[in-house]
């Protein structure tokens, strides 16, 4: 057997060493902080100026489209509050989906409570949100679109371009939370022809606490952090210098390598995806089988309760998650999984193993070998 495998990429991928060998000299030597006028801050803006080139040319951005921020949850809060309290002239409604990580809509609630208008759009059963739908709900006083990239729990990936593309034909501003999709498929910012994208650098290798937002040019939006006059005064607080060198690094290292990697993971994550659904009876598939993030595979296990399946991989030191990392140890069903029509039943029967570059087939056919007897042990005791 196998030490450990870890199958949870979704919640964090490991730190890249392209992104660790940058960080380095900016922990250690060049420690100075950016805002500083002497030579050692001089040296540290140089960084965090380097690294925002560096990721507005990956990203089909302006060096000055790109703010840093501390991840992606900040960065959704950021589009979302900043951009209603700035255009609440032009119109207090906003269209977001069902399926949206807690980050956009913990956020929507926070502006129901301002007074702003709310319309939640439902998924297909892929989870897929239709641009026809969009248009529906689009109204005179629609101010902000807000639809993901791709679906953080079962990994479809939205039809981004066409949502923008409604959007505005609506008179509104279009943003996506980009978390899952930045780094693990291409993403251009200017020609999806997005206002605003978040992003998050855990997500693929980059550091923890390290996040953007791409904001298109001319885009008003107020602050969400006040304090200082940091990011050409619209997110104060003193920079990570490390993190978003490292984040950077990690990026570019992402976007060089995403072909091979794509093509990697996505093999064997069909071999796992068409392993279980052969090999356990009773097994669905969540989320659209082609159209999905490549290391992606969600399923749900009839009759049985994920966290217990979960539990039973850990002890065989198999890491994987029931849903999004951010509401474990909730015991409510899965939003999305219930969204796309998923019985409460059926989504508490999930199972989420997101799959990364480092990842082998001998750990997919260990996965394999392990989870039918998992399951059948676990179904058997609940005769």
């Amino acid at each position: 057997m196998l030490d450990r495998i870890y199958f949870d990429h979704a919640a964090t991928a490991p730190l890249r060493d392209s992104a660790r060998t940058a960080m380095m000299p900016y922990l250690l030597e060049e420690y100075g902080n950016a805002s500083s006028i002497h030579g050692t801050g001089r040296a540290a803006r140089k960084a965090v100026e380097g690294a925002r080139r560096q990721v507005a040319g990956i990203l089909g951005a302006k060096p000055e489209e790109v703010y840093f921020t501390c991840g992606g949850t900040e960065s959704d809060n950021w589009a979302l509050v900043g951009y209603m309290l700035s255009h609440q002239a032009q119109g207090r409604h906003l269209v977001t989906s069902e399926i949206e990580h807690h980050a956009v809509l913990h956020t929507c609630d926070f502006l129901r409570r301002l007074g702003f208008e709310i319309t939640c759009l439902r998924p297909d059963s892929s989870g897929r949100i239709s641009p026809d739908d969009l248009k529906k709900a689009m109204r005179e006083d629609t101010t902000l679109v807000s639809i993901m990239w791709a679906n953080n729990e079962v990994g479809t990936l939205e039809p981004v371009e066409e949502l923008a593309e409604m959007a505005h034909a609506g008179g509104a501003a279009f943003h996506t939370d980009a978390v899952q999709a930045v780094g693990a498929v291409p993403v251009d910012f200017s020609a999806v022809q997005a206002d605003l994208l978040s992003l998050s650098g855990h997500k693929f290798g980059g550091p923890k606490g390290t996040g953007a937002m791409l904001v298109k040019a001319g885009t008003r939006l107020e602050p969400l952090m006040h304090g200082g006059e940091q990011e050409r005064k619209h997110r104060a607080g003193t920079e990570n210098v490390a993190g978003i060198v490292g984040m950077a690094a990690a990026l570019e290292d992402a976007a060089k390598h995403m072909e091979e990697e794509k093509r990697h993971v996505e093999n064997l994550r069909n071999r796992l995806m068409g392993g279980l659904l052969e090999r356990i009876p009773g097994t669905l598939l969540n989320g659209d089988r082609e159209r999905r993030l490549p290391g992606n595979c969600n399923v749900s296990f009839l009759g049985l309760e994920g966290e217990a399946v979960l539990l039973r991989l850990d002890l065989e030191g198999i890491a994987a998650s029931s849903g999004s990392a951010c509401t474990a140890g909730s015991l409510d069903p899965s939003h999305v999984l219930t969204a796309i029509g998923r019985t409460r039943e059926e989504a508490q029967a999930s199972l989420r193993m997101t799959l990364g570059r480092e990842n082998t087939e001998e750990e997919v056919d260990e996965v394999l070998r392990v989870l039918p007897l998992i399951v059948e042990d676990l179904r058997r005791m609940r005769r």
